[in-house]
């Protein structure tokens, strides 16, 4: 799998990452391990969690399989911070005892004594920022920290904070049935040189078609937990989008999958899409999007169905 750089720094990942999101929740260590096997087999190297990824349950089976399973040195190892873990003083938040007691749980939990990179989960506007960024400079010149990323930032929160500190990457929802981040947060991460690590690659799992006809019942949108967070891209728009995926997949002869993710993972400024699979054979069916490159005409096309209204102020003056 072909290597990138992440944003200006030196860091080289692969061009997808792993999610790990339902790992020790829905995705047991037996499935888990398995997944990375393949993933790491199949030449990727940047492995995604966050400490409240199953109440810090998807870090503990991850740690779990670094080492005897897969070397440790051969994964880019990411994990998040700022979610409310616990009603504590220091359970969540974005200030300098909540970020730095998050990190020592994480790093306890993955059985490690570095992370590669670690990303502030969300903006805080209780904290203030210097505070939240001596947290960032400590962590990495204590060396619990290689590098920083930020996660579901605004365009101004991500130019205001990569201002002021050494932040490489940027995790974000785009997919094509979710574009917006092309308003700004794009624009925003080209000027200060910071790499787009996009979530939700495959629109919720819409872009797969598999909800056209239906909710299968093994699928995220048949479970209570997921069904909402899934509905939010079953709409007209999103069908039309879809209906263009499934025909540009026809026409190259494969999956309507691998045509999204090939789509998102060559955006400008994007490094690497995150994955995460139900199954290992989920997984490899996202890993088979390696092989493929879309021609300019599918590239157009696609751009064209789900493209997004821009006007003031984001495209003025023309």
């Amino acid at each position: 799998m072909e290597k990138r750089q992440l944003g200006r720094s030196g860091l080289r990942v692969s061009r997808m990452a792993l999610g790990t999101m339902s790992w020790g929740s829905d995705t047991d260590a037996e499935e888990a391990a398995s997944q990375l096997v393949a993933f790491v087999d199949g030449g990727g190297t940047l492995v995604d969690t966050a400490d409240i990824y199953g109440e810090g349950e998807s870090e503990r089976v991850l740690g779990s399989l670094l080492g005897d399973l897969v070397p440790r040195d051969d994964i880019v190892l990411a994990t998040k911070a700022v979610a409310r873990r616990t009603d504590g003083p220091f359970g969540g938040g974005a200030s300098r005892g909540a970020l730095l007691s998050a990190l020592d749980g994480s790093l306890r939990r993955l059985g490690v004594d570095h992370v590669d990179l670690w990303q502030l989960h969300a903006w805080d506007p209780s904290v203030p920022l210097e505070e939240t960024l001596s947290a960032l400079d400590f962590a990495v010149t204590s060396g619990k920290v290689r590098y920083v990323g930020v996660s579901n930032y605004s365009g101004w929160q991500l130019a205001t904070v990569s201002g002021r500190s050494s932040v490489v990457s940027c995790q974000m929802e785009y997919s094509l049935v979710q574009r917006g981040v092309e308003r700004e947060v794009v624009p925003a991460a080209e000027y200060h040189g910071v790499g787009l690590l996009p979530w939700a690659p495959l629109g919720r799992g819409v872009l797969t078609g598999k909800y056209r006809n239906g909710t299968p019942a093994d699928s995220r949108g048949a479970s209570p937990t997921y069904a909402g967070y899934v509905e939010q891209h079953r709409t007209e728009r999103a069908a039309r989008i879809v209906q263009a995926v499934m025909t540009a997949a026809d026409g190259l002869g494969t999956s309507p999958l691998c045509v999204a993710l090939a789509w998102v993972r060559d955006r400008p400024g994007v490094v690497a899409p995150v994955v995460g699979a139900r199954d290992t054979g989920q997984l490899t069916g996202s890993l088979a999007a390696d092989e493929i490159t879309l021609p300019p005409a599918i590239k157009s096309a696609l751009d064209d169905v789900s493209a997004l209204e821009f006007g003031y102020p984001e495209r003025w003056p023309r």
